[in-house]
């Protein structure tokens, strides 16, 4: 407890002092000003108890017997083992922790949010959230952010009150689905209720799964283990990749789909796959069809190597929804190289498409209804084994070209990487262009004539 004090304690220091030379360093000049023209985003200072406070706590946390290790690196964890420079044990609820590190670094912060294209708010909002999904306030969870919007009302309110927060953006490192439960429930459901306040309705959201219909949400990856810091090891690994053999036709790594539970996609997965296993040595120059990890209880969260070899060594990987309709597994699968195997709309193409272009789903993924294989007996391998090689071989090539997007590359990276966009860069940018897009329609809307 005491190193996990002293961690804490290092990081905090470092996170204050990152801020204030991120801040001090960038000001708007003649050549910043041409390379930042409509990107220029001011951190909006709020006090520590909505963000570093949050971590001191991390030997607290219901649900984690002590979740300190994980925010070792900034929120990347700690490393897989001593000589790792690339994989650590990223916990997906650091995500904001990692956001905001990587915010620091952004060439064209500005400390005048009169200047700013974007206000973003360092707001640590799925570890606030945690006392209220778990913790003693659980039936005072419809007031989640509203402490924060008084103090956004109360220090500096021009800053809101500039563009009534349409500016404004915040990372939330869970599902949109654990911040949205109706305000008035009695007794409460499952969540939060901050992205029910009206409160925030202007305010971007980017989430790990985001909802179909608010314009607010943006769904963004979530973190992997692999965060390289220079350009050689994320060539290396892809290389690595493309070299890998693929032994396994498919593999599914998860929980769930036991024999006691009713019909659903996960147990028609590990049914199949446990049939095949048993009955089959193998096809079509695969030496196994089907490997299955089993994840329950939470044994792979923060052990890539329980899913990552086998997925390095297998063509397609099995991505059914869970809980909720996406997966961390789909990032890791694409960091092996593996193909996504998606079984409705919701596991990603909805949700993704800053990262993962909606129009080309075609060329690195397989679709197969969750429908068919539950209720029309549809065999999942059979599909698989009908693509033929040559098409295989293409769409693997294209999810290795998709790692460099999907990946959170580590802070202070090498000049080399931070030339290739990766997901942190690809998210502010989509950001930028949402917030400009909605500035624009709120302009025009308020320009037109009344008409009686």
């Amino acid at each position: 407890m005491a190193s996990s004090t002293y961690m804490i304690q290092t990081m905090l220091v470092c996170l204050v002092i990152c801020l204030n030379d991120a801040v001090a360093d960038v000001e708007p000049n003649s050549e910043g000003e041409k390379r930042c023209d409509k990107r220029w985003i001011h951190i909006r200072k709020i006090p520590p108890r909505f963000n570093l406070d949050l971590l001191s706590k991390c030997s607290e946390y219901p649900l984690f017997d002590d979740f300190c290790p994980y925010l070792a690196n900034h929120g990347l964890g700690q490393k897989t083992h001593n000589h790792s420079n690339s994989w650590y044990r990223t916990d997906p609820s650091t995500l904001e922790l990692i956001f905001h590190r990587r915010m620091l670094e952004y060439p064209c912060l500005t400390h005048d949010p009169s200047l700013a294209d974007a206000i973003f708010l360092p707001y640590y909002a799925s570890l606030d959230a945690l006392r209220y999904l778990y913790g003693p306030d659980y039936n005072s969870s419809s007031d989640h952010g509203l402490e924060l919007f008084e103090f956004l009302q109360d220090d500096s309110p021009e800053i809101w009150a500039r563009r009534m927060g349409h500016d404004h953006f915040l990372v939330m490192a869970r599902p949109a689905w654990d911040f949205t439960q109706p305000l008035h429930n009695d007794p409460p459901l499952w969540g939060t209720s901050f992205l029910e306040l009206p409160e925030f309705y202007n305010v971007t959201a980017l989430t790990l799964e985001s909802r179909a219909w608010p314009w607010q949400e943006h769904a963004v990856p979530y973190p992997t283990s692999f965060h390289p810091p220079n350009l050689g090891l994320l060539e290396s690994w892809v290389q690595r990749v493309r070299r890998s053999k693929r032994s396994n036709l498919a593999m599914f790594a998860g929980g769930g789909g036991s024999s006691t539970g009713g019909p659903n996609v996960r147990r028609s997965i590990r049914m199949e796959c446990e049939y095949a296993t048993a009955n089959t040595t193998g096809v079509d120059g695969y030496e196994s069809l089907c490997e299955f990890v089993d994840c329950s209880n939470g044994v792979c969260e923060h052990d890539p190597l329980r899913f990552m070899r086998p997925m390095l060594k297998s063509s397609f990987c099995l991505q059914p929804p869970g809980d909720t309709p996406t997966r961390r597994s789909t990032f890791d699968g694409i960091v092996a190289g593996c193909i996504p195997v998606f079984f409705e709309d919701l596991s990603a193409k909805a949700q993704y498409g800053w990262h993962l272009s909606e129009n080309e789903f075609e060329s690195f993924s397989v679709f197969i209804p969750k429908e068919d294989v539950v209720f029309k007996g549809l065999k999942i391998l059979d599909v698989l084994k009908r693509i033929p090689r040559a098409r295989v071989r293409r769409m693997r090539e294209k999810v290795l070209e998709l790692i460099p997007r999907i990946v959170y590359r580590k802070h202070n990276s090498s000049p080399g990487l931070r030339m290739k966009k990766d997901a942190f860069d690809i998210t502010v940018d989509g950001t930028l262009e949402k917030i400009q897009s909605r500035l624009q329609e709120l302009s025009l809307i308020h320009s037109q004539p009344l008409i009686l």
